[in-house]
């Protein structure tokens, strides 16, 4: 049996401990996901696992649809194995046991860690077939508006532990699944500090920005990064902006429709009612958003839903923005309410507008001082380097437990 140890003595990082028994083997980590084409915290934690499973001396595989995202696996060294995934289709998800299966079995994986429902289906059954740990990540509360659809999300609780990305979500496996506490394991999204750093960031970097974008100098501009969909609450930020009186600001919604344009409309209809047309930018995609955040004077996540961790609010404090972010969800574990930022209301246009006020009205000790609380903060609490660690303990956790239940 592979297992993680804790640390190398001479460096303190993690490391993977080659077993007395075979001396060729490392622990091998199969995660899976339905594909790797997004950009989302998911695909995005996928991969930065599995770097630092190689880093710490494992091998890393992990079976997907495919995407975009495969070469980012091929720079940390990863295996990429291309199967159905994204499937809801009974039929293939009952065929994806078997490859599962002969996969696990084909490569010597140690642990399936799979992060969505569907193929957390067929790598459970699969998992029993080849008498190998799973292990599941809840990223979001999903829908448990029935009995079908809870049974349904149930799987995600099957793992020999379950990895909730916030308390909040922990609370909510425990709540509404009945998972003890002990099987819990809390590892909150990190943040990429080498990337998200403010004295990375060139000056030609960010005027390249706010020339691309037409932003006038001299004037505060607040960003609400974030697809487009309702409830991230574009339209709560417009009617703030309305209700704050005054047009000298600039409000930067940077993200994509994916397709919908109805919703797109009504945005800019909102926009129009309120005589914003000059204040209000869609933006369609960024590729720096390091810059982009740079940019900024105020980062504003005002979704009317909770946020499982809320990525933009833990980047942003990263870069020493402050935030304003919605009272709920992950948001109540990244904002430190008054040092990094202002938690307001949910859905609530005149407490949103009340801490635009608050924080455009701010004296520069006053910025630079949140600035540095925010730093300190994602990098003392949220950092992509504790998550990977975390993560790897709890490898070690259920390799050390498993090869004591299951001796070879």
């Amino acid at each position: 049996m592979n297992v993680i140890e804790d640390q190398d003595n001479s460096t303190g990082e993690p490391v993977l401990k080659r077993p007395e028994i075979d001396q060729d083997a490392y622990p091998t980590i199969l995660q899976i996901l339905p594909a790797l084409g997004g950009s989302g915290g998911v695909e995005r934690g996928t991969v930065e696992i599995a770097g630092a499973i190689v880093e710490a001396g494992g091998r890393a595989i992990v079976a997907s649809e495919g995407g975009l995202q495969t070469h980012d696996l091929k720079r940390v060294n990863a295996d990429h194995v291309t199967l159905p995934m994204a499937s809801k289709n009974p039929f293939v998800m009952y065929r994806n046991i078997k490859r599962i299966a002969d996969l696990i079995r084909q490569e010597r994986v140690d642990i399936v860690h799979v992060r969505s429902r569907a193929p957390a289906w067929s790598a459970y059954f699969a998992c029993k077939r080849a008498r190998k740990p799973l292990l599941t990540t809840f990223h979001g509360t999903y829908s448990i508006g029935n009995f079908l659809k809870r049974k349904y999300n149930w799987i995600m609780t099957s793992g020999e532990r379950v990895v909730a990305i916030s308390e909040f979500i922990a609370g909510h496996v425990r709540r509404h699944y009945g998972v003890p506490v002990d099987k819990i394991r809390v590892i909150h999204r990190g943040v990429d500090i080498d990337k998200f750093d403010a004295d990375k960031v060139s000056a030609e970097r960010v005027i390249k920005l706010s020339t691309d974008w037409r932003m006038p100098d001299g004037v505060p501009i607040i960003m609400l990064p974030g697809r487009l969909t309702r409830w991230k609450g574009q339209l709560v930020l417009i009617d703030a902006l309305a209700k704050l009186g005054h047009t000298n600001i600039r409000c930067l919604l940077v993200g994509s429709a994916q397709g919908r344009e109805v919703y797109r409309r009504e945005i800019e209809k909102r926009v129009m009612e309120h005589g914003l047309e000059e204040v209000v930018r869609i933006i369609d995609h960024c590729d720096d958003m390091p810059a982009a955040y740079m940019l900024t004077d105020l980062v504003i996540s005002a979704s009317t839903d909770p946020e499982a961790f809320g990525r933009v609010v833990a980047e942003a404090q990263a870069m020493g923005r402050p935030v304003i972010a919605t009272d709920h969800g992950g948001a109540r574990e990244t904002v430190k309410v008054g040092e990094t930022g202002w938690l307001t209301k949910p859905g609530d246009a005149d407490s949103l507008a009340a801490a635009l006020a608050e924080g455009l009205g701010m004296d520069k000790n006053t910025r630079n001082k949140m600035a540095a609380n925010a730093i300190q903060h994602v990098r003392k609490n949220f950092s992509k380097a504790q998550m990977c660690e975390k993560t790897l303990d709890v490898y070690n956790e259920i390799l050390t437990e498993w090869a004591s239940k299951h001796p070879s």
